[in-house]
């Protein structure tokens, strides 16, 4: 089950699927209860059988609590009800997000907004609800999902990467005001990962990203969750208000 204090709960944001269900189960394989954060009750079916199946494989409790993390009352219902349940958060993952592209020039206002709404307000309003449980047992591990894209940029992302540039402002501001209260708080950047999103890409434009990276191949969601697992656990206690690339050298 692993070296982690089995009494210990993460909330894992946008854990339905991807990433977000990559982080929650390398985190159920080291003890922790894990809570699993969905956005909708089309992903209500995912979220339960992701729940049993780490309850099953693990033998960690498990909670599926579907929220809008863009909706800051919605956060705040959903944090009280982890806290009823298990009486205290030790570890946030921020990972829930949500893409809408276009041209700068282009772009309307409901894309830009409704993407910074959820990226950044959505962490924004987890670690604000989150973090005084935190607080009062002087213990915490914030990790947010940031991207290489919130770094580098990327054209037709302007605000995705804005989202994603926030977020490590946001991690670096957090980590100094709560580092004394034994709170870290960072940032994983992932690159280009294995998702639904880029299975879609042919194999020319699939072969021409793969040549970008040092490592030769795109991450996988368990890439990222190694990562993730690293800086929720014990041994990471002084590492705080860093950016953690997990992008195989495609920055080189």
């Amino acid at each position: 089950m692993g070296d982690m204090i089995e009494s210990r709960v993460a909330l894992v944001t946008g854990a339905a699927q991807g990433i977000g269900a990559a982080v929650a189960t390398r985190l159920a394989a080291n003890g922790f209860a894990v809570v699993i954060n969905h956005h909708s009750a089309s992903s209500e079916e995912r979220a339960r059988e992701l729940a049993e199946m780490l309850t099953r494989d693990h033998g960690v409790e498990t909670m599926a609590a579907q929220c809008d993390v863009a909706d800051f009352e919605a956060v705040k219902e959903m944090v009280a009800a982890i806290k009823e349940r298990f009486g205290r958060i030790d570890v946030l993952v921020n990972n829930a997000g949500i893409t809408r592209d276009g041209l700068l020039m282009r772009m309307k206002d409901d894309q830009f907004e409704s993407v910074i709404d959820t990226n950044l307000g959505g962490a924004f309003n987890c670690m604000r609800h989150v973090v005084p449980l935190m607080v009062k047992a002087r213990y915490g591990r914030i990790v947010n999902i940031s991207s290489v894209v919130g770094v580098y940029g990327n054209a037709g992302q302007v605000n995705y990467a804005a989202s994603k540039a926030g977020l490590i402002g946001m991690t670096k501001s957090a980590a100094k005001e709560l580092g004394a209260r034994g709170i870290t708080v960072n940032a994983v950047a992932p690159g280009f990962i294995e998702t639904a999103m880029t299975a879609e890409l042919d194999e020319t434009a699939s072969g021409a990203l793969t040549s970008r990276i040092a490592a030769g191949r795109l991450g996988a969601p368990e890439d990222v969750a190694n990562a993730v697992a690293f800086l929720a656990g014990d041994e990471a206690s002084y590492v705080t208000a860093q950016v953690l690339g997990v992008d195989g050298g495609i920055s080189l």
